[in-house]
């Protein structure tokens, strides 16, 4: 009977120090912004209500949580419940036909998330939560269903503008076994900023950026950003030096890195965005082209003050023994920066210094790999939206090399 006792001992004392070795890693995130009224709900509001919501992850995993942010509202948020379930489109392949219905669930999936093992409470203002550990078969690259029921909720919430994915509110509670009502539609997620696994193999890689980054130009519900498609590619190769990779998506439409712009610059979201991260050995640098585009007769101190920021970016990272890759701005020409010489002279010297600078550890040159080469000054016509964002194809370009480029980087 003691052999026996010390061998159950013996096993769950070494269950608990696997358990111990396991890390949480970041499998989805968003930049979590301030909400104007032009972004919250137009017909409804979130109080009372329920929000589905749907994202993509990189890896998956068996043990997951999810941080949850009201880091940018006055009032509490009060949250009735909130579950996650895999979409009805996926059972049977993945489904992204006109008419798909992105609400329905796989009612058998559905699991309830908790705080202090409790499905029901509040977010206090300026603060962001994390969820308990909940076991969950996410799969990589799979698509994950979150309904948030909330009570009351502030005038202006926590969200991410650019989601390129459409959230649905529903009047009411939503229950898992009932047909999700939809009464508003919206491309924004609210108050979710980040879903991690918990695993020992697994190393996310966070990307700050503009809108070049968070999408623009993309597929709304395709999930087909360069991020995506970069992520793709990673997941594909199964492993890099025995571990599994995936890019976060820490990107902002407007986003400037010094000042002006959409949103908390850069220099000030750095450390929340990137560096609170969970779990990471390398970062990517995607920024710039809105400090140029808004200089107003300021470009030469402007790509001083860029090169400045990115020096204080690697400094940071490089203290925590994290690797910085930096991609080059892409040209503007024929777009509404496209006003003066000074600009461009400005996009030279800021990509000049990524591509010479000892400091940076590795450049992601997206600007050769999209520019025209009879007018390097613009994009390929074939890969731009407006002269100023890629196009689907132009995405999947980017995304594609990114990622091949970005295991390179990890190899050498």
């Amino acid at each position: 009977m003691k052999k026996i006792v010390f061998a159950l001992f013996t096993i769950f004392a070494l269950a608990a120090q696997a358990q111990g070795n396991m890390q949480w890693t970041g499998t989805w995130a968003t930049a979590p912004e301030f909400t104007g009224k032009g972004d919250m709900p137009q017909t409804t509001e979130l109080t009372n209500c329920s929000l589905r919501e749907i994202i993509r992850v990189s890896f998956g995993g068996k043990q997951l949580r999810m941080q949850l942010s009201n880091e940018f509202s006055k009032e509490p948020v009060e949250i009735k419940s909130i579950y996650i379930a895999n979409l009805a489109a996926d059972e049977n392949g993945r489904n992204d036909q006109p008419g798909t219905d992105y609400t329905a669930i796989v009612k058998k999936s559905v699991r309830y998330l908790t705080v202090n093992g409790k499905r029901q409470f509040t977010i206090q203002p300026g603060e962001a939560i994390f969820t308990d550990a909940a076991n969950y078969n996410l799969k990589p690259l799979q698509r994950l269903s979150v309904t948030i029921c909330y009570g009351k909720t502030p005038v202006n919430a926590t969200s991410h503008r650019g989601s390129r994915t459409t959230s649905y509110i529903m009047k009411g509670e939503a229950k898992p076994g009932k047909k999700f009502e939809t009464f508003e539609k919206l491309d924004h997620w609210y108050n979710i900023s980040a879903l991690d696994v918990c695993g020992d193999d697994n190393l996310c890689i966070p990307a700050i950026g503009n809108s070049i980054t968070d999408g623009r130009g993309t597929t709304t519900n395709l999930q087909n950003r360069w991020t995506d498609i970069a992520n793709d590619y990673l997941v594909a190769q199964t492993t890099i030096n025995g571990m599994h990779y995936g890019v976060l998506n820490l990107g902002i439409g407007g986003n400037s890195v010094v000042r002006g712009g959409l949103s908390e610059p850069a220099v000030k979201r750095f450390d929340r965005d990137i560096l609170s991260q969970r779990n990471y050995k390398h970062i990517i640098i995607y920024e710039g082209i809105n400090d140029i585009g808004g200089s107003k007769g300021r470009s030469e101190q402007v790509a001083a003050d860029l090169i400045e920021a990115y020096k204080g970016f690697i400094k940071k990272a490089h203290e925590r023994g994290v690797k910085v890759f930096i991609g080059t701005i892409l040209p503007f020409g024929k777009c509404f920066y496209d006003d003066s010489f000074f600009k461009e002279a400005a996009r030279q010297t800021v990509n000049q210094w990524i591509r010479t600078s000892k400091e940076v550890d590795g450049v992601i040159d997206f600007d050769q790999l999209m520019r025209n080469p009879q007018i390097p000054t613009q994009l390929r016509e074939e890969w731009q939206e407006d002269w100023l964002h890629p196009n689907a194809k132009g995405y999947e370009v980017m995304g594609r090399f990114a990622g091949e480029r970005i295991q390179q980087l990890i190899q050498q």
